[in-house]
């Protein structure tokens, strides 16, 4: 009976919907704060935007806005799921080490501890896939 309580066995495993939560809970708010910003308000951002491996602004800015913009949206939707994590993951660790120089604890403007959630989401999503709560699934079903 107590082990029936401490692994929660009256609650069946699902791991497709655990792939769902995952996907949908840390990728929304990146999509809706740095996505939507980047996608909208590109022409603003290029006076400001750091160009951390020396290609220019407006390239380091397509690629963050591909990543953040459009690579998110994928992962909620579950599209290309593991392209989308790889391309992300690259944006997000570039960032991370070239930008916030692998600041961990958010000393000031660094939020290193959310850097490396959105991280670790994408390893686990490029290993797990999307799940059968996604439209890669429907594509597979095709």
């Amino acid at each position: 009976m107590i082990k029936r309580i401490l692994f929660l066995k009256q609650i069946p495993l699902c791991p497709d919907f655990g792939q769902l939560a995952l996907r949908v809970i840390l990728y929304l708010p990146l999509f809706l704060k740095h996505g939507t910003e980047k996608l909208f308000t590109f022409g603003q951002m290029t006076q400001h935007f750091p160009d951390p491996l020396g290609i220019g602004v407006v390239p380091s800015l397509l690629f963050a806005a591909l990543a953040d913009g459009i690579c998110t949206l994928l992962l909620i939707l579950g599209l290309f799921t593991r392209w989308a994590s790889f391309i992300l993951f690259v944006n997000v660790f570039v960032a991370w080490a070239l930008v916030h120089h692998f600041a961990l604890l958010g000393k000031g403007n660094d939020h290193g501890e959310l850097i490396v959630l959105y991280l670790g989401g994408c390893v686990a999503l490029f290993f797990l896939g999307a799940g059968k709560y996604s439209l890669d699934a429907v594509l597979d079903r095709s």
